[in-house]
């Protein structure tokens, strides 16, 4: 029997909080694996999994899982949700407050036989480590114990599609690798399609495969993390993971031959030179450049290979645990991150005169 395989050709109208009607257009195929849904909020990645769930209806289009038809506007096919054997966690667990652990994972099984009931509860609760928890009722749980839970409830109904929209949301590093973990060895034998809706870099690091950015109903690119995240191609994404400086440019000249083109950062007349794009001189462009890829040096910088080098005066540093965030003016602002010690190697302080050394690649040209 062939891994299941989804594949999504669908649109629907559908409103972000406090926005205007945006158009999801949706047109994937989803193997089995993680696939990452990564994006701003309101770009439609829930809305994506409603439709999927069949929690809500597409406007127009197709969704099928291998043979089976879950919607289908032209022959006006419907499948219900509870027939399409979905295992859907939420960021709100909603698990059974007066039930024990072993009840609500055993909650989604009533219809079976009691010794089957018993085995797939058990097989499930094993998988994620919560066996010794089996008699405690949600309140006695910790909220990495809950999420063990809710997911074990999901995989003892032996899903064919997992669906997961932000479920580790509040725990610690150490924790979501873990259950990440847990997953992974479960989905070792099950080979599902699992879309995994995030917000955390550290997550999306954790699982590392698939991503899929959305923004504005729409994918604005597909790959894997480091393609997807750290070149992202549009603003929204850019903001959505983590660039602290995003700057509007104005196209100065084109250089084909060096595979670079210089631009003016806007309202300044500072210039960087950054990798060539499809673009026209005269043209207002974006910039998003990572805090982290900025470098910063006492004294101006000689015989090295990064392009731009600009001139700036240091209005704050502010420590971030591991982290001192430099906020720089050099006719535009500018946050580079350093460490406490390069801060106190370099004797940096506010007011102090400082060159940003860039490296063409760390500026990103992205749409808006």
């Amino acid at each position: 029997m062939s891994s299941p395989a989804l594949s999504v050709d669908i649109a629907r109208r559908f409103r972000a909080e406090g926005a205007r009607d945006f158009q999801l257009q949706i047109n994937q195929q989803f193997l089995p694996g993680f696939t990452i849904l990564f994006g701003p909020s309101g770009a439609g990645k829930s809305t994506l999994l409603d439709c999927i769930a069949g929690l809500e209806t597409p406007d127009s289009g197709k969704i099928s899982l291998n043979d089976q038809i879950f919607f289908d506007s032209k022959t006006k096919a419907l499948c219900p949700p509870q027939q399409r054997r979905i295992a859907y966690v939420f960021q709100s667990l909603a698990l059974f407050p007066h039930l024990t652990v072993e009840q609500n994972v055993a909650y989604g099984l009533s219809s079976m036989h009691s010794a089957v009931r018993a085995e797939r509860t058990a097989r499930a609760i094993g998988a994620f480590h919560i066996t010794e928890l089996k008699h405690r009722k949600p309140r006695e749980l910790s909220g990495g114990e809950k999420q063990r839970v809710a997911l074990a409830r999901s995989m003892a109904t032996d899903p064919q599609l997992l669906l997961l929209d932000e479920p580790l949301t509040g725990l610690d590093g150490r924790l979501r690798a873990a259950i990440v973990q847990d997953l992974r060895e479960w989905n070792a034998a099950k080979r599902i399609p699992i879309l995994y809706v995030t917000h955390n870099r550290e997550e999306l690091d954790a699982i590392g495969e698939r991503v899929i950015a959305i923004a504005q109903g729409k994918v604005t690119a597909a790959g894997n993390v480091r393609d997807v995240l750290d070149a992202p191609q549009s603003l929204a994404i850019a903001e959505a993971a983590g660039f602290e400086n995003l700057l509007p440019a104005s196209v100065e000249e084109l250089r084909p031959a060096d595979g670079i083109m210089r631009v003016t950062l806007l309202p300044s007349t500072c210039e960087l030179e950054i990798p060539l794009a499809a673009v026209q001189r005269g043209d207002t462009v974006q910039i998003a450049i990572r805090a982290g890829d900025i470098l910063l040096a006492t004294e101006h910088p000689r015989f090295i290979s990064a392009r731009n080098v600009l001139p700036a005066s240091i209005e704050s540093l502010e420590t971030r645990g591991t982290l001192v965030a430099a906020h720089l003016n050099a006719g535009v602002r500018f946050v580079a991150h350093v460490t406490p010690g390069a801060v106190r190697s370099l004797g940096l302080q506010t007011g102090m005169l400082v060159w940003l050394v860039l490296k063409t690649h760390s500026c990103h040209l992205v749409s808006s």
